[in-house]
């Protein structure tokens, strides 16, 4: 792949998605006001042009290895069962299952602090949007498109297939992050929505509403929450840096060493006379 091609295709893709949720934005907002260069705009566009430009990359080499890998583990009279079945009902059970891991992967993301390091830079951002959807580690990003195709690996998906559903979730993960508001009524026990992911988004760690396409998974392990109005406030309570760099580098380090470094960059160069 090219630069100039990857670069064009970026520009495409931010193109085609501010002129589709930027009106939605405004005329069904979630937060009224919310202005469109907000509050650290910038931040998360380093952060959509580091994923497509950058990180994007690593992740789909991560996962072709992955299925690289899996080639040897899983039997093939398995696959080829799984293949012999309709596309409409394979399609159904990778959802299914992906939604199931998914869940619970998320789930330990907040539980325990390791992974929790890389996650909460998702959830730092204090206010959402579609660019703010971006806002997450690459490591993050790893663990997460992992669990979520696995299913699929497993089943035998060609690449191409896989690369369907992965901008199908892609798109849906940026539509639940946007601040709009689109009341469903009962269909919100069956399809996902921002009303019920701003509330994931929560300032408090373990807010609820883990799963990702459907609310199902939170309806059975009682993690479900849905008020009629929007969140106080988003983001995180710990101390987080606020920049690009920052962001990217204070989870790899553990936080004695990021101190001392912190303290370096900060100490002023004494004048020699």
């Amino acid at each position: 792949m090219s630069i100039l091609y990857l670069l064009i295709a970026t520009g495409a893709s931010m193109l085609f998605l501010a002129l589709v949720f930027i009106p939605m934005e405004k005329v069904f907002p979630a937060k009224k006001g919310q202005q469109v260069f907000r509050k650290n705009w910038v931040l998360d566009l380093c952060y959509f042009l580091g994923q497509y430009l950058f990180w994007s990359s690593l992740v789909l080499w991560v996962l072709n290895y992955f299925n690289f890998w899996l080639d040897d583990l899983i039997p093939q009279h398995f696959r080829l069962l799984i293949q012999n079945q309709p596309i409409w009902l394979q399609s159904i059970e990778v959802l299914f299952v992906s939604d199931f891991l998914i869940y619970w992967g998320h789930r330990l993301q907040h539980k325990v602090d390791f992974l929790w390091r890389f996650h909460k830079v998702h959830h730092s951002a204090e206010q959402l949007d579609w660019l703010a959807a971006h806002r997450e580690h690459p490591i993050d990003s790893i663990y997460t498109v992992g669990l979520i195709n696995l299913p699929a690996v497993i089943m035998g998906f060609d690449l191409e297939a896989l690369a369907v559903i992965v901008a199908f979730r892609g798109l849906w993960a940026i539509y639940i992050h946007s601040n709009v508001r689109l009341p469903i009524g009962p269909l919100k026990i069956l399809i996902g929505s921002p009303e019920l992911h701003h509330w994931h988004h929560d300032i408090e760690r373990d807010a609820g509403n883990y799963a990702n396409i459907s609310p199902i998974m939170d309806k059975l392990f009682g993690t479900y929450t849905c008020p009629p109005k929007e969140p106080e406030a988003f983001g995180i309570k710990e101390d987080f840096p606020k920049n690009y760099a920052g962001q990217m580098l204070k989870p790899l380090l553990p936080e004695l060493i990021w101190r001392k470094f912190i303290r370096k960059c900060l100490k002023k160069p004494q004048l020699h006379r």
